[in-house]
């Protein structure tokens, strides 16, 4: 799985005004979520308006305006994080993998496709911004980070 800019910069985001929520702070401006994360200014504007065309955040304009969660960081789950800006989890040519249509040799695929989002959703639809803000991982993830093979690149 590749992760692009936009949703690495989403879920930063998102999880800057998740500690900013649990510190009793008000609205946070995107430019200080911009200069705080080193995140492009015009960047983070078209990212903050996915999250809130979402229903992930909320905006209010003015000096005392910015962005908070719409909900309670413990109840906003990565993945809806990135189906904000990105779309579906897993698709395969931009479809979803259970259209994909495979013949002869490659006709197993469509399975494997489907495993690996089942794959992506237990792990990204299970962990909460809460969850990483408070550096307090569900036992299912550090137990999937335990394994050395985990960290090494092929």
């Amino acid at each position: 799985m590749q992760v692009s800019a936009k949703t690495d910069y989403a879920l930063k985001a998102t999880l800057e005004l998740a500690r900013a929520s649990a510190e009793g702070g008000g609205p946070v401006k995107g430019e200080w979520i911009s200069e705080t994360q080193n995140i492009p200014k015009k960047f983070m504007e078209n990212i903050l308006l996915d999250l809130k065309r979402s229903g992930v955040v909320r905006a209010q304009r003015g000096a005392s305006g910015g962005y908070w969660l719409a909900r309670p960081a413990d109840d906003i789950v990565l993945a809806e994080v990135i189906r904000a800006v990105e779309g579906p989890l897993a698709n395969v040519r931009g479809e979803w993998p259970e259209l994909a249509e495979y013949t002869g040799a490659a006709e197993s695929l469509r399975e494997v496709w489907i495993a690996v989002r089942a794959n992506l959703r237990a792990v990204l639809e299970n962990v909460t911004l809460a969850d990483i803000a408070e550096g307090d991982l569900p036992d299912a993830i550090t137990h999937l980070t335990e394994d050395p093979e985990a960290w090494i690149h092929h």
